[in-house]
């Protein structure tokens, strides 16, 4: 379950980067996941959502020129909800960047989190997206 909840930490966090200009230090240090009890997310799971966040940042441009190469024509990057957004980058980071990490795991768990987290129906075009840009990724190792 820590990875799970790394990855949705993971994507509030680029969430709240991208809605709410939250620095990126403020992000990693978790203080936002403290209930009213002063207790926290596992150390386990901070880690990996750290891991996801940082990395994700790192290759922010690269992920987002994936994301705008891979949408249709009738849809426009900008104009993306920013919940799918967050979503989309964390997972096209590892999709990209986290080669030990099987694609299968990272789509599925972005359809899980998209389907409790994102708007209605998101968590198809969040499959369908990552599904195509998992084969490009595929295409350019072989070349």
């Amino acid at each position: 379950m820590s990875r799970r909840k790394g990855r949705i930490l993971a994507f509030q966090a680029l969430y709240s980067w991208d809605v709410g200009n939250v620095p990126l230090e403020d992000l990693t240090r978790f203080v936002w996941t403290e209930n009213e009890k002063g207790e926290t997310a596992d150390s386990e799971s901070k880690d990996f959502a750290r891991l996801l966040i940082v990395g994700a940042m790192e290759h922010i441009n690269d992920i987002d020129d994936q994301i705008k190469l891979h949408l249709s024509d009738n849809w426009d990057f900008d104009r993306l909800n920013r919940v799918t957004l967050a979503i989309l980058r964390m997972s096209v980071y590892s999709l990209l960047f986290q080669k030990d990490m099987p694609a299968t795991i990272v789509i599925d768990e972005a359809i899980d989190i998209a389907k409790e987290y994102g708007p209605d129906d998101s968590f198809k075009f969040i499959n369908a997206l990552l599904d195509t840009i998992k084969k490009a990724a595929v295409i350019r190792q072989e070349d």
